[in-house]
């Protein structure tokens, strides 16, 4: 099989984990015969530098002629303006709004040789597999009114959570659809008990739980959910929630698996029944302080890259293998610096996406 894959590094140690990634997907291309075509356009402070803009719209026009994107990291303190937002983070909220892409996963999984890594006990920790799917574009970061307005009593602050069924209906399919692909339970995360927003949010949940009756729905206030991720994160398998509190739910998630540089993610257009179009990247920024010294952990961005097999090419043995070499390369005791552990072997960048890619390609 063909595919056309948009490649956007970005900035930083961005190019470096892209590389590797893309080094891990053409090994599992040799092994299982397709072919990818990659498509490279600047992000972010590149673009600012090339183009005077963080996103031009050859950026957007290319990604949208592919089947997926994959993306590194943008920004960084040479792109900073004094009291402003950096202008080349801007680039990937762009391009989410550009590409319609709403459902924004998550992927919180411990490797077994990973387990003492994390700040929570061992046996916390083991076996965690969290699949966290979060709606991406609407609520309280979007709705209007917002604003900071004067009052004769001083100032006062007001932001929207505003949500459409239609909005709702669209993630929770998206949760039940990947429920149905992992173990067939999905925890549906809300605040019922004081928001109308998650009042209609359960509503819609219940009522889209008959068209997917081999799936068991179970609700969870999110004040709960913070607890449950803590104390038992092991029991839970996929979990959906609005925007605002996968934002907070999913930082929080991120402490299981040891470092940031161990998380990949994905952002979906569509429903991934079989094939969805996503932007794929993993959750950690720019890191400035480490680019062009080949330290940084790439496992995310390889992961990524497994994500963006299984849910927009449809290639779930191939996603599989990338996941079993990373398994095995830490089965092996090596390790990066951010996962460093005493007794095992200190790697780069390139060297771990060499190791990883061998495995996934000779397995």
């Amino acid at each position: 099989m063909e595919f056309n894959i948009a490649k956007l590094p970005g900035d930083n140690i961005g190019p470096e984990v892209v590389a590797e990634a893309v080094k891990v997907v053409e090994a599992v291309a040799r092994r299982y015969g397709h072919t990818f075509h990659w498509h490279e356009h600047v992000i972010g402070g590149a673009s600012i530098d090339k183009y005077g803009v963080p996103l031009k719209q050859e950026a957007i026009d290319l990604c949208r002629k592919c089947d997926a994107v994959l993306f590194g990291a943008a920004g960084g303190p040479k792109w900073e303006k004094p009291g402003q937002r950096n202008p080349a983070d801007t680039a990937i909220t762009g391009l989410r709004k550009a590409l319609g892409l709403f459902a924004n996963l998550r992927l919180f999984k411990v490797p077994p040789p990973l387990a003492n890594t994390s700040t929570l006990k061992p046996e916390v920790v083991r076996g965690v597999d969290i699949l966290m799917v979060r709606e991406l574009t609407g609520g309280i970061y979007f709705g209007e009114p917002r604003m900071i307005e004067e009052t004769p009593d001083g100032k006062r602050a007001i932001n929207t959570m505003v949500y459409s069924e239609a909005e709702i209906e669209r993630i929770l399919r998206t949760g039940f659809v990947l429920a149905q692909r992992r173990s067939k339970r999905l925890l549906s995360v809300d605040k019922a008990n004081v928001l109308e927003n998650s009042v209609l949010w359960r509503q819609t949940a219940d009522r889209l739980a008959a068209e997917y009756p081999d799936v068991e729905l179970t609700h969870m206030y999110v004040d709960a959910a913070a607890m449950l991720l803590v104390r038992e994160p092991a029991n839970i398998d996929v979990t959906v929630m609005e925007n605002l509190f996968g934002d907070i739910l999913s930082d929080e998630a991120s402490v299981l698996c040891g470092s940031f540089g161990m998380v990949p993610s994905a952002s979906l257009a569509g429903v991934p029944r079989e094939r969805a179009f996503g932007l794929y990247e993993p959750i950690h920024g720019s890191d400035p302080a480490r680019a062009g010294k080949d330290e940084d952990n790439p496992i995310a961005t390889i992961l990524s890259a497994a994500l963006l097999l299984r849910y927009s090419c449809g290639l779930d043995t191939e996603a599989d293998a990338i996941e079993q070499a990373v398994n095995k390369v830490l089965e092996q005791g090596y390790r990066t610096w951010d996962i460093m552990e005493q007794g095992k072997t200190k790697i780069g960048t390139s060297e771990m996406g060499d190791r990883i890619a061998k495995e996934a390609e000779n397995a």
